[in-house]
């Protein structure tokens, strides 16, 4: 059976993230992608945020969706929380994608059917109290002396293993 995968963007600053990962969740079949916290995210009906505010990050996030913004479901939601409960009461089993002494490495990981992901901050990761009530944290291994993939590079990783090898 195929999974039903949600990804949740947490708390992003980049724009250019944004758009990759919408453009990648639309090519690897994502169900929503949920835009949480300050993660900037496009226009939307009955948009509150001042034009100008609201132009700038469109043009900054279509740079590198290329569209895909209209073509994958995604939501803004402030609250994370909301949206983890939400998904819960629905079923999913709640991940993060972040290096932890608790994680299970990716190649490891046996995924159930309903998965929803979260990704967080580009440089300081998903924050303790989401952690906390997460169901499995999930790490990708670095070969490398650096210490942590790109979030959209990251995010590409996860729901490729989650979609083909799981």
């Amino acid at each position: 059976m195929e999974n039903d995968i949600i990804v949740i963007a947490h708390n992003l600053r980049s724009c250019n993230n944004v758009g990759s990962i919408l453009r990648t969740a639309e090519g690897l079949g994502v169900k929503t992608v949920y835009l949480t916290g300050y993660t900037p995210y496009p226009s939307e009906k009955n948009d509150i945020r001042l034009p100008y505010i609201r132009e700038k990050l469109d043009k900054k996030i279509i740079k590198t969706s290329l569209g895909a913004e209209r073509l994958v479901k995604w939501q803004h939601d402030e609250n994370i929380f909301n949206v983890i409960n939400h998904l819960k009461k629905n079923n999913y089993e709640i991940l993060a994608l972040e290096q932890n002494e608790n994680s299970i490495e990716l190649q490891d990981f046996k995924a159930k059917n309903k998965v929803a992901f979260i990704l967080g901050r580009e440089v300081e990761g998903i924050e303790n109290d989401v952690l906390e009530i997460v169901d499995q944290i999930i790490s990708i291994p670095m070969l490398g002396k650096k210490e942590s993939f790109n979030v959209a590079q990251a995010m590409a990783m996860m729901t490729f293993k989650l979609r083909y090898y799981n």
